[in-house]
């Protein structure tokens, strides 16, 4: 196979790599190791990482003098490690937010107390009778909600709960400057802004059972001003509560603060504009069959929105937390975390994907490597994973996996320089699972390698904790799905443990750390 020219460049979207993953990354002999070991898929985590990622969050909190806690989206991952090495940071600091009944009894079994512990999504009896038990903080839906917690302490003598009410509706809010101007995009969660008098007198109701904390709201949108005008809304929403005799004492902005998966802004920049070229068909396909993410053609103009992730941020995770703080609020024109100090309100936030940046990776081992008869440029590449395993097309997010050649020290990143015809690169490549489904595709986006991999070699997708390694993982056909590992290093040796067998107590070799 020839070489690209200039004008058939490689579309790369070559994936962001911080530290220590970085230094994990390099060492492909442990991974092929652990592959052989374990099998394909395999998810290898970095405990360490998310305690760092942690105190990031941490240090803007103290940068804008605020008091807050950092509480960690549960449903990103399924890690038991994870949810333990969390449980041993600072828990004036970090809490955890469950989304069912097994996520809480996980975070209880993992070392959370139920005072660090914030119930969050829709809940049944159940549920909400073990938040209040062990003594979480309910973070609650609707009024009908309030309605089943506060009858639940009553009916088995439980102590009064601590809760949060979620607003959304911030799109049609008739507060201080709002206009008819849409903020964000509706949500089905929360009780309406313009319903917030019926909550406040619910709250007076059940005042026996329940006690107001805070109140809460979570948009859809990654909009720095829409998030903004709803934190300096709960704030001002905050005063009329306690003009009623509640007490709230907490804003909850949720989570969204999202995360970089591709490095470099001009090969995202590139790719997506070449996206809109072959949808009006002045380039070839860059997608499996011609899938358009979105996006049509209507006589000669592209039309849609891309369902995409965007891939490059220049600002994510606490960055994108530090932004927010410090931007003017749109009405009262001053930052959040000034109106958030000057109404003496503390600052929860609920990060899944970005506190789990950078803690993960998902290994595939390549099966089979055949031509695409209709693209002789073009390979089909099979993998012992399915589209289940690494969920980057359900969660729309593109980038690039690393190859690990079978017996060579180091990943394959970048161009080729030489090497054997039939290997010489760069290659494209569609990356298709091990079901009988002709829909198992890893990414319907044709991907480019830096030489053509062989059975045996291993792809391994960077930065999968947040979402993409196991939040649809399943049994299809038998298939198997991925164990988990935890792995820690010290003094240049890495160590690893299965995930269920790591404590933050110890090192998995038991040297107490």
């Amino acid at each position: 196979m020839g070489r690209y020219h200039v004008k058939d460049a490689p579309l790369y979207l070559r994936p962001r790599v911080d530290p220590p993953l970085a230094s994990l990354l390099g060492n492909a002999p442990l991974l092929h190791s652990l592959a052989d070991a374990l099998g394909s898929p395999l998810n290898v985590l970095l405990p360490e990482a998310v305690a760092a990622n942690a105190e990031r969050f941490r240090s803007v909190l103290r940068r804008h003098h605020l008091v807050g806690r950092v509480y960690f989206a549960h449903k990103a991952n399924r890690s038991s490690a994870l949810v333990r090495r969390l449980a041993a940071c600072d828990p004036a600091v970090v809490g955890i937010d469950v989304a069912s009944l097994e996520e809480l009894r996980h975070a209880l079994a993992s070392g959370f107390t139920g005072d660090r512990v914030m119930a969050t999504g829709p809940k049944d009896p159940e549920f909400l009778w073990l938040a209040a038990r062990v003594g979480a903080t309910v973070n609650l839906d609707s009024p009908g909600e309030l309605d089943e917690l506060a009858a639940l302490v009553r009916k088995y003598g439980l102590a009064r709960t601590d809760v949060l009410v979620r607003l959304s509706g911030f799109e049609s809010d008739p507060g201080p400057g709002a206009g008819t101007r849409l903020l964000a995009r509706r949500s089905r969660f929360g009780t309406p802004v313009a319903e917030a008098e019926k909550l406040w007198t619910a709250l007076e109701r059940h005042a026996d059972s329940v006690r107001l904390v805070g109140l809460a709201h979570h948009l859809d949108t990654t909009g720095l001003e829409e998030k903004a005008r709803a934190l300096e809304r709960c704030v001002l929403l905050m005063d009329e509560c306690r003009a009623r005799g509640l007490a709230p004492r907490a804003v909850d902005i949720g989570g969204g603060f999202g995360a970089a998966y591709v490095e470099d802004a001009g090969e995202w920049e590139r790719w997506t504009t070449a996206l809109s070229e072959a949808v009006l068909g002045i380039r070839p396909p860059l997608t499996w069959r011609g899938h358009a993410y979105g996006l049509r053609n209507e006589a000669g103009t592209v039309r849609g929105t891309a369902a995409l992730y965007p891939a490059h941020r220049p600002t994510a995770g606490p960055g994108y937390l530090d932004a927010l703080l410090s931007r003017p609020a749109p009405v009262l024109g001053r930052p959040p975390a000034t109106l958030l100090l000057e109404h003496l309100d503390d600052l929860y936030l609920e990060p899944g994907r970005a506190l789990v940046d950078q803690c993960g990776l998902s290994l595939a081992r390549v099966v089979e490597v055949r031509p695409l008869g209709e693209a002789p440029d073009r390979y089909l590449v099979r993998l012992a994973m399915n589209a289940g395993d690494v969920s980057m097309e359900e969660h729309g997010v593109l980038a690039d996996p690393v190859l690990l050649p079978r017996g060579e020290s180091a990943p394959v990143s970048g161009a080729a320089d030489g090497g054997p015809a039939e290997t010489e690169g760069p290659v494209g490549v569609h990356l298709v699972g091990n079901l009988c489904l002709e829909a198992d595709l890893i990414t319907r986006r044709l991907v480019f390698l830096p030489r053509l991999p062989r059975p045996g070699d291993l792809l391994a997708f960077v930065n999968t904790a947040g979402y993409l390694m196991d939040f649809h993982a399943h049994h299809a056909q038998r298939q198997p799905s991925a164990r988990t590992v935890a792995v820690t290093e010290e003094g240049g040796t890495w160590r690893w443990c299965p995930d269920e067998n790591y404590w933050p107590l110890t090192h998995p070799q038991g040297v107490p750390s």
